[in-house]
Order: C-alpha cells, then sequence, then structure tokens
C-alpha cells in the first residue's frame, strides 16, 4: 500500500530515525539503572524496584484504549516527537528534585505514571510507521533493528556506564547525559519524512467513537488465528512480567548488593540480545515465525531455569547471555506475524488491541511479583518456614531463598507453556489460517 505522495519507502530513512532513538535509548537506559540502584539502596525491598516497573505499566491500560485511534488518525511524526519530548521534560523534573534534596520514591512511580502515555504513543507511532518507512523485504530486519539491536546494545553498554558513572558523577551526571540525547533524538526526526497511510473508507466515513474503540478487538475476533496468538500472548505476559518484577531484585539480593556484579550480569544479557538480534538479522529466521515464537519461549525458559538455580556469577552471565539470544526469537517472530497479517492503515488499532491484552496481563504480574517474594516466598524459604524442608537443600535458606524459588517455578511455566502453544493447533497454523494483509496484490 502507497502512502501520502506516493512515498518510496526507504531503509536509509528508517536507519537515520533509529539511531538517534538509539543513543536515546542508551541515556534512558542509564537512567533507569542508576534510579534501581538509587531506589534498592533507600528501600532494600523487591516490592519497591517491581513497583517502579508497575507504574510504568499500569497507565498504558488506559492509554491504549485510544492509542491506536490517535496514531491511525493523526500525524505520527508528531506524535513521536511528543513523546521525546515529554520524556525528556519528565528527566529534568526527576535532575531538578535530586538537586534540591527532594528526590522521594514516590516522585519516580509518580513520573512513571504521566510519562507511561506519552511513551507508549511514540511507540505504537514508529512501531506503526516500520510497514510505510521500510520495504517488505526488510521488516524483519527493521524489527530485529528496533525491537532488540538497539534495546540490547543500550542494556550492554548502559549498566557499565551507569554502574562506574553512579559513584563517579552521580545520579545528575546521569540525568544531564539522558536529557542531551532526548534533544538529538527529536531534532533527528523533526528534519526526516515520516508517511502516514492512505485512509481505509471506513476511516473516511464518520463513525461512532465506540466503533473506533473496538475496531481492533473486532478484526481479531474475526480472525480465529489472530485470536488463538492473542489469548497465547495474554498468558505468555502474566507469566514473564512476574519473573521481570523481580529480576533485579533477585540480582542484587543473591550478589549481596554488589553494584559490579550486578552491572556485569545486565551487560552480558544486553550482549546475549544484541548476538541473538545481528544472527536473526542476517539468518533472516525461521520461515514459519510461529516456531522462532514457541522454540524461543521453551529454550528461553528452559535456560532462565538454570539462571534462577546457580549462585554464581559466571553461571549468571553464562545463562544470561544464552536465554537473550532466544529472548529475540519470540519479539521478533511475534511482531512480523502482525505485521505481515494486518493493513498498516489498521495496525495502529489493531495492534493498541494487542498491546492492551498484554498490558493487562504485565501490571498484574508486577503487581504480585514483588510482595510475592517479600510476603510469601521469602519467609517460607527462611529455616523455619514452610517451604524449607521441600527445597532448602537446592536454594539454601537465606533470605535471598525464596525470590530463588519464585523465579525457578515461573520459569518452569514459561517451558510448559512453549509446549502447550504447540499442541493447540489453530495457534501452530496461524501463518497458514491467517492470509497476509498483501496478499492479493499482483
Amino acid at each position: 500500500m502507497k502512502s501520502e505522495n506516493f512515498y518510496q519507502p526507504n531503509f536509509r530513512t528508517f536507519l537515520l530515525i533509529w539511531s538517534t532513538q538509539v543513543l536515546s535509548m542508551l541515556g534512558s537506559e542509564m537512567t533507569d539503572f542508576a534510579i534501581t540502584l538509587w531506589a534498592w539502596n533507600i528501600t532494600g525491598q523487591a516490592t519497591s524496584l517491581s513497583l517502579i516497573i508497575f507504574f510504568n505499566q499500569l497507565p498504558r491500560l488506559i492509554t491504549t484504549l485510544f492509542a491506536g485511534i490517535i496514531v491511525d488518525r493523526y500525524n505520527r511524526k508528531l506524535l513521536m516527537i511528543l513523546g521525546d519530548a515529554a520524556s525528556g521534560i519528565s528527566t529534568i523534573i526527576i535532575f531538578l528534585l535530586y538537586l534540591t534534596n527532594h528526590l522521594e520514591i514516590w516522585h519516580i512511580y509518580a513520573s512513571a505514571v504521566i510519562l507511561g502515555p506519552f511513551r507508549h504513543l511514540q511507540y505504537f507511532a514508529f512501531s506503526t510507521s516500520i510497514s510505510l518507512v521500510v520495504p517488505k523485504q526488510h521488516y524483519t530486519r527493521a524489527v530485529v533493528m528496533s525491537e532488540h539491536i538497539g534495546q540490547f546494545s543500550s542494556n550492554i553498554i548502559a549498566p557499565s556506564l551507569a554502574g562506574g558513572f553512579y559513584y563517579l558523577i552521580g545520579l545528575q551526571g546521569i540525568l544531564s547525559f539522558d536529557i542531551v540525547t532526548f534533544i538529538l533524538a527529536i531534532a533527528t526526526i523533526c528534519i526526516v519524512h515520516i508517511p502516514q497511510p492512505v485512509p481505509s473508507e471506513i476511516d473516511v466515513k464518520k463513525v461512532k467513537i465506540w466503533q473506533d474503540l473496538t475496531f481492533g478487538l473486532r478484526y481479531i475476533i474475526q480472525s480465529n488465528g489472530l485470536l488463538n496468538l492473542l489469548l497465547f500472548l495474554f498468558v505468555f505476559h502474566s507469566i514473564d512480567s512476574i519473573l521481570f518484577g523481580i529480576h533485579s531484585s533477585f540480582l542484587l539480593a543473591r550478589s549481596g548488593s554488589n553494584p559490579t556484579v550486578f552491572a556485569s550480569i545486565q551487560s552480558v544479557i544486553g550482549l546475549g540480545g544484541l548476538v541473538g538480534a545481528l544472527w536473526l538479522s542476517i539468518w533472516g529466521g525461521f520461515k514459519r515465525r510461529i516456531h522462532g515464537l514457541l522454540l524461543g519461549i521453551i529454550l528461553h525458559y528452559s535456560i532462565m531455569m538454570v539462571f534462577s538455580l546457580a549462585n554464581l556469577p559466571s553461571i549468571w552471565m553464562i545463562t544470561g547471555f544464552l536465554s537473550s539470544v532466544f529472548w529475540v526469537w519470540i519479539s521478533s517472530s511475534n511482531q512480523v506475524i502482525w505485521l505481515s497479517k494486518v493493513p498498516p492503515n489498521l495496525q495502529g488499532r489493531v495492534f493498541a488491541t494487542r498491546y492492551l491484552f498484554t498490558l493487562i496481563a504485565s501490571p498484574l504480574g508486577l503487581l504480585i511479583a514483588g510482595p510475592l517474594a517479600d510476603n510469601f516466598f521469602r519467609p517460607a524459604m527462611m529455616p523455619e518456614g514452610i517451604l524449607a524442608p521441600i527445597f532448602g537443600s537446592l536454594f539454601g535458606n537465606s533470605s535471598s531463598s525464596g525470590m530463588a524459588l519464585q523465579y525457578t517455578l515461573f520459569s518452569f511455566l514459561g517451558v510448559l507453556l512453549g509446549f502447550a502453544g504447540y499442541t493447540w493447533r489453530s495457534l501452530r497454523n496461524v501463518e497458514r489460517i491467517v492470509p497476509d494483509y498483501d496478499a492479493g496484490e499482483c
């Protein structure tokens, strides 16, 4: 489908936007890492760290209801600028609060709540523009670069830089760098052309707001394959968010709050993701993307079980590296399936529905992850705890043993989910059941 003024997709335009977004992402990752250290030093609780992630996710539930409509109807370039600008302003406010010694943990929660919708709109605007900016033969490469190479490159560099600079230039220095990167990202978006999709007949007609709000869900329901994929993703994100919610706390607790060990492991995890993304970019992935999704889940969580059972930084690094390699299979395969099946002018509303379901799952998992670790698994694995006689010989009876058990159990559930996906025929054959959106074109 052609966009306004018959714009021809150009991979170089994507590269220009992507490169400055990666730099901005690096600044944000450094800030997030420094904030994690700051929050852990103040509270020492898994709940505090999981709540930071929770408050980042919560406002997106409401935003997602309207994000698809906004992205499909309004200028995507302006939405991207607005998202980056909001992130920059939020960082400036935190910077000023810290300089005046007024920064508290609740400020981080509040900032996440306010900033969440803008980041979400920015992500939607960029992800739904890929099919217009990039030629179709480069979809996988673009998705891998935008979803993984940039993110994991930042994950490699940011922890090392933030961990080293945190005690050298402090949180204020890291925040200053973050602000500069936002300015560069906004400047780049201002000078490039990001086309708008040609509106469909439905878009041209005046429709009621409730019809727009429910369009994505109705579209997915009409496609049995996409509906089953959506339900599968809901369960997947429910499990993964519980692991994600205690990941930082698990490493800090098991390493004795050692920032060097924490930074090193996070960097190696990022390196694994980068290697996986480069490998997938060169290889191109499975011809049937569903294999990349399901096998990726099985391999990723199998390795994470070993990760959680270990108590040595070297094992954490090896398993963290390998698990990230296969994580790339999961998200990129899923994204390419949706990009190929949904027309560009409908992707905003359909993708918004998809994200809404995953966002419902994620906050629920994040909300229970920390309290479950602090209030159930931790006391249950102490010497007099109810689970200590069963699992004590495997995980020990220290204050961090409960989180190790929790991490292992939910990783095992992830492995079971991957195998269950292969027994689900309509999910396993989703790419055969649902035709590509341009299958009828010559």
